[in-house]
């Protein structure tokens, strides 16, 4: 019988009941293979513990619960010639553009300066615009990315997208690579981050990227915290050059509780749940991968190392 391990640190039985449906044929285990145990070819593995994977044998394929794989490439568990491939669901797109776009609608349609003013009983109405009228930027043009853009180009906003291939999306003006990410970004009002996290996007949004937009603009960040410079941008709403930020991710989490974006007047925090993962949807998804690996048939998301994601 074919061998699967679940290594997750929230409900790992739930999950693997729900791989015993989907995989029938599957001995499907929750407990760390004891040394001398028969082969596992397959790991479903969250953010692991040091040590986990690398003690699992006879390792072929590597599933991640995450879009995110960098602590698994950080780890350097994974040896080179075994394939790691991100869960990129249908669930994990949509919930991250719900997430991004109601942030996004509420400021373009001022609600949270409403609600300032509801607290003061002040009846004075701000001035509105069309979605036509404002431009949007996402950074990302992926699985995330992507759709995040279609839905503002559905809404009828003036969209961009930067990547770093210069990926396409209808209705959107692409950019590519570095030298155009300043253009990509130029006059946005709402700026939205989606993007991999990798060397090449580490510290990417800085005091450039946020000075290039318009005046009074709105970050959002569904990312990661390790994409932007905390300081460019609690400078950058300090001054006035941002009228808000809404940050799901930070370089450290949980967000220390002396962290000055917590108490910052201008910011809202969420604890890393713009993108939850919803079980039913991922299992099925993976145990599809699972079957494709067997049959020898290409997989959707695999990671590129070279890449980074």
């Amino acid at each position: 019988m074919k061998r699967l391990f679940i290594a997750s640190r929230g409900n790992p039985e739930q999950m693997a009941e729900m791989f015993r449906k989907e995989l029938p044929d599957f001995d499907v285990f929750t407990q760390q293979p004891a040394p001398g145990d028969a082969d596992v070819p397959f790991i479903v593995v969250g953010r692991p513990t040091p040590g986990v994977i690398a003690a699992v044998p006879g390792l072929k394929l590597v599933l991640s619960l995450n879009a995110g794989i960098e602590h698994l490439l950080a780890s350097g568990e994974v040896p080179d010639d075994i394939p790691i491939v991100r869960l990129v669901d249908d669930g994990l797109a949509e919930g991250m553009s719900d997430w991004v776009l109601a942030h996004a609608l509420a400021w373009h349609r001022n609600l949270a300066a409403y609600r300032g003013l509801q607290a003061r009983r002040e009846w004075s109405p701000l001035k509105e615009k069309l979605a036509r009228e404002r431009t949007v930027t996402v950074l990302g043009a992926g699985a995330l990315g992507g759709m995040a853009a279609r839905h503002f180009v559905r809404f009828g906003f003036n969209t961009r997208v930067w990547s770093r291939s210069g990926r396409t999306i209808e209705g959107a003006t692409s950019f590519a690579g570095q030298d155009q990410l300043i253009d990509a970004v130029r006059d946005a009002e709402i700026l939205v981050n989606l993007l991999p996290l990798t060397d090449e996007t580490a510290n990417v949004i800085d005091a450039s990227v946020f000075d290039a937009m318009a005046p009074g603009g709105f970050f959002i960040n569904g990312a990661r915290g390790g994409q932007v410079v905390d300081a460019d941008l609690l400078s950058r709403l300090d001054s006035g050059q941002l009228s808000g930020a809404a940050l799901d991710v930070f370089r450290t989490e949980p967000l220390p509780a002396e962290d000055p974006f917590w108490s910052h007047p201008k910011v809202l925090v969420s604890p890393h749940v713009a993108a939850p993962t919803h079980a039913h949807i991922a299992v099925a998804e993976m145990a599809a991968n699972i079957r494709r690996f067997e049959k020898g048939e290409p997989i959707p998301h695999l990671v590129d190392r070279q890449l980074g994601y």
